[in-house]
């Protein structure tokens, strides 16, 4: 797990296809540079997210593993990617940029809200608008100190980003959908039991 605070900006030197076999299972192995301040603790089999355009030469986001005693300054990251988005837009605001993004996979604009997160690259961030629909997107503004934390900031119109929503939308979803199909066979059991038990009260009265 992660918190989406980037601690570095590694740069990949080399992709080594590990299997291009028909069977294989077409996996890669990365050799990342410049990022020796996070390997004091590494060890094999830690696990570091590394999040941006995976190609030589290109510049990643990095983050060790949460701690115990990891302070939660962004929020639970798992590294899985949902979704890719692409932007749309980048506007200057003061010293800050507001980038609105379009997910291919629109239905994961349930889980984004406005002032919640939403992790780009592997960053976490506030979200500042939504708008839902087939042709919806979100926006996330990014403040000057951001923009020279994450690989994010320099992208541009038509580049796509990796998207992980906020896995607490999905729990929160399934609990509820788990809630309405156990108890009386689905949604229109429990309206109909909620209607009905109303009903008696007023005719009670």
């Amino acid at each position: 797990m992660f918190t989406g605070l980037v601690e570095t900006i590694g740069t990949v030197s080399s992709l080594e296809p590990l299997d291009t076999s028909a069977s294989g299972g077409g996996g890669t192995s990365l050799t990342i540079t410049n990022c020796e301040e996070i390997l004091t603790d590494a060890h094999l089999g830690d696990s570091i997210a590394v999040n941006g355009s995976l190609s030589t030469n290109s510049r990643v986001n990095l983050e060790r593993a949460v701690l115990s005693e990891t302070r939660m300054g962004g929020h639970f990251v798992q590294g899985h990617v949902d979704t890719i988005a692409t932007i749309l837009s980048v506007t200057p605001d003061s010293n800050a940029l507001v980038l609105r993004l379009q997910p291919r996979d629109r239905g994961v604009l349930r889980y984004i809200v406005e002032k919640g997160y939403v992790t780009l690259d592997g960053a976490s961030l506030t979200v500042t608008k939504v708008v839902d629909g087939e042709e919806g997107y979100f926006e996330i503004m990014l403040i000057a100190y951001t923009q020279e934390k994450i690989v994010t900031a320099s992208k541009k119109v038509g580049e796509d980003v990796n998207v992980e929503i906020d896995i607490v939308g999905k729990y929160v979803e399934k609990s509820v959908q788990s809630y309405f199909a156990g108890v009386g066979g689905g949604d229109f059991a429990i309206l109909e039991k909620m209607v009905s038990r109303i009903v008696d009260e007023k005719l009670k009265k």
